[in-house]
């Protein structure tokens, strides 16, 4: 799918039209991710790629003249039945607030209900109140909170474990 994605953040600014297209996330495109998280992040998705190809999730990416992408996120099958579960979005931090995570995730949409689900929900951590009024625009709404915890990468490569609470949320498709 190509879609042009029309950026502006003010009206001093002039608008760019930049063309784009949404696909599936690829190992070759990993390199290229590390905008998205740090190499222990990186070697996640590796692993969710494995998973894609085995059909439990969709891995997409948003991507920008010569194939790069911008933005990038997945859905989970297997969290949630009748749903698809969107988490690991994130789009390229000088290209935030130009309409690229709203069409990654009505992107995602798509590919839930291409497999007959009628549900997609997400998490949304506490502290990024931005993420979540984008959510809100586009129609989710929040059930519930959930605490959840990862592996991250800190100073020098050492790993810890980053503890969160979220706001669970969804949207009828």
């Amino acid at each position: 799918m190509l879609t042009d994605v029309t950026t502006t953040h003010d009206t001093a600014r002039p608008t760019v039209v930049v063309p784009v297209r949404v696909r599936d996330l690829q190992l070759r495109d990993l390199p290229e991710c590390t905008w998205s998280g740090s190499a222990t992040h990186l070697r996640h998705v590796e692993r969710e790629l494995v998973r894609a190809a085995a059909g439990e999730v969709d891995y997409l990416a948003v991507c920008a003249r010569g194939d790069l992408p911008v933005a990038i996120g997945g859905i989970d099958y297997r969290v949630r039945e009748g749903a698809g579960t969107l988490w690991q979005f994130a789009v390229h931090p000088a290209l935030q607030s130009c309409g690229l995570g709203t069409l990654l995730i009505r992107s995602a949409e798509q590919r839930i209900e291409s497999r007959g689900l009628r549900k997609a929900e997400l998490a949304v951590e506490e502290v990024n109140p931005r993420a979540r009024a984008l959510y809100e625009r586009l129609g989710y709404v929040a059930y519930g909170r959930a605490p959840d915890a990862w592996d991250e990468e800190g100073p020098g490569g050492s790993i810890r474990r980053y503890e969160t609470m979220c706001v669970l949320m969804r949207r009828e498709l």
